[in-house]
């Protein structure tokens, strides 16, 4: 099947609409929707600033990047297929004995996995009131 490739216009022959027609296909192409999401306001804020093109460029992928990292946890989460989400700021602290609040927020910032520690919880399970 023939492919077509498509190129922007050269830079001084753009229009207005010519340019944005060009960044809404070049980042569908690239697959980078929230580029094209912040670009019109990153643009805003570079001309306000006085953004070299390096530093709107390197905020506009930093948007990118930020998207595709938590769009990939959830789409990870999804895959994973489990039965219920839990997070830590929903978990009922009542029935925990020797831990505090700031001690599980702590464990919430994960940094035992960059330690290359362990954190374990023992105790029955409780769901829905049930142990088990």
């Amino acid at each position: 099947m023939p492919t077509t490739t498509k190129t922007a216009a050269p830079a001084g022959t753009r229009t207005g609409r010519q340019t944005t027609a060009d960044l809404s296909f070049l980042a569908r192409a690239m697959k980078a929707p929230a580029l094209l999401d912040a670009a019109e306001r990153l643009a805003e804020r570079a001309l306000k600033e006085t953004w070299t093109h390096t530093e709107f460029l390197v905020a506009c992928l930093q948007r990118e990047v930020s998207a595709r990292e938590s769009h990939g946890g959830e789409a990870r989460i999804r895959t994973a297929r489990f039965p219920a989400i839990k997070t830590i700021e929903e978990l009922d602290v009542t029935h925990l004995c020797g831990i505090t609040r700031q001690q599980l927020a702590h464990l919430g910032t994960l940094d035992f996995i960059a330690a290359k520690e362990n954190a374990v919880f023992l105790g029955p399970a409780v769901i829905n009131g049930f142990s088990f």
